[in-house]
Order: structure tokens, then C-alpha cells, then sequence
């Protein structure tokens, strides 16, 4: 008896998926519905039946990356020392690089989809209050001695350099920066300057724990 072929991929989920390989490589305002339906090698009607405007593939994209983020972002909660940081936000910054079109066109996306920028202002709240609980669970592990003056200026900066890390990347290298290749050391050094700013509070035996995590990336 012939085994039963596999029942194909919904359409509906492999535009997504071919629609984030060419926002990720091209850049969204790069990457219009007649490249996308020639890259599935359907007919932009077939495209336009489950998704009639490009906003509505951005759309749903970001509602797949904000459903991980908020998943993700739950695991704050957990965080005691160092290690547990580090893991954190280096998975932050895996997740920020597999929606990273969003990051790359950040500003030209908000001002052209009202959407993503009502529900960006969330994801921001949500981050600084991730990240808020990060630094309330290094006090509380007595990883680190801060004032609580301190703590909400030092949460903002580490969501900024969060939300922008990727930008400043892509001006450094713009040929390279977002590539595959450059993911490894991209994501390596986005974790460990969000945690740099740690350094002026964190106790001497954290401060050389994560020095040692980082081992020999190059600060420069």
C-alpha cells in the first residue's frame, strides 16, 4: 500500500513564511506583493485571496512576534544572577533577529501602519517591564547593589539598546550586518552591551562571570 503523501503547507502559512525570508534579507520597503508572489511562484491573485494588502502580511508577522515575545518575556520573572541574564536577553535578541525587518525599518514602519504603531507602544511597556523585573531579581539574588532611584533610567536605556541594536549594526556593516553569517556575533554583542550597563552595580563575582561569558568578543 502506497504511502499517503503529506498533506501540503496552507498556502496561507508558506506566504508568510517566503514574505519574512524577503522582508528579513531586503528590507520591507524593498520587498513588493509581485516579488513575493513570484518567489512562491503563485499568481498575485492567489497572494491578494489571503492577505488583499501588503500591511496585512506585516501585520500578521508582527502578531506572530509580539504572541513569542510576550511568551518569552514571562521568563524575566526567573532571573537571579548573571547567567540567567545573559541566557535572557541573548534569547531576546534571537527573537528580535528572526522578526528583524522590524527593527531594520523600525521608524518607516510606524509611520506608514498605524497598527504597529499602537501596538509597538505595548511592546515597549512590556519590555521595560521585563526588563524592570530583571534587575528587581539581580537585587533580590544580591547580584547587584542599585538604588531604586537608579532602576528606572538604567531599565530604559537597556530597552533601547534592545530596540535599536540591530539599527546600529546595519549602519556599522550595512552589506554584512543583517546576513545569516553575522548572526552569532550580532546577537553576542547586543547581549553583552545591554548587560554592560549593569557593570557600575553589579557585585565583583557577577562582574567577572559575565566578562567570562562574554570570554574573548571584541568590544571595539
Amino acid at each position: 500500500m502506497a504511502t499517503q503523501a503529506k498533506k501540503p503547507r496552507r498556502t496561507a502559512e508558506r506566504i508568510l513564511e517566503v514574505t519574512l525570508d524577503l522582508f528579513n534579507r531586503f528590507g520591507e520597503p524593498n520587498v513588493s506583493t509581485t516579488l513575493i508572489s513570484a518567489e512562491l511562484n503563485i499568481s498575485p491573485g492567489n497572494l491578494y485571496y489571503h492577505y488583499p494588502a501588503k500591511d496585512e502580511l506585516i501585520n500578521s508577522l508582527f502578531d506572530r512576534y509580539e504572541r513569542s515575545l510576550n511568551e518569552l518575556l514571562h521568563a524575566a520573572d526567573n532571573v537571579r544572577n548573571v547567567e540567567d541574564a545573559w541566557l535572557f536577553f541573548h534569547m531576546m535578541f534571537e527573537l528580535i533577529w528572526q522578526y528583524r525587518f522590524l527593527y531594520r525599518d523600525l521608524n518607516d514602519l510606524l509611520s506608514k501602519n498605524r497598527r504597529l504603531e499602537t501596538h509597538f507602544q505595548f511592546v515597549l511597556k512590556n519590555k521595560s517591564r521585563a526588563v524592570q523585573s530583571v534587575l528587581d531579581g539581580l537585587a533580590r539574588g544580591s547580584a547587584m547593589r542599585m538604588d531604586s532611584r537608579e532602576a528606572e533610567p538604567v531599565a530604559t536605556s537597556m530597552v533601547v539598546v534592545l530596540t535599536y541594536w540591530l539599527s546600529y549594526e546595519y549602519v556599522r556593516d550595512p552589506r554584512k550586518a543583517l546576513e545569516p553569517e553575522s548572526a552569532g556575533a550580532a546577537l553576542l554583542r547586543g547581549a553583552f552591551h545591554v548587560l554592560s550597563l549593569l557593570m557600575p552595580y553589579l557585585e565583583p563575582a557577577q562582574k567577572e562571570h559575565l566578562l567570562g561569558l562574554v570570554g574573548n568578543y571584541n568590544r571595539t
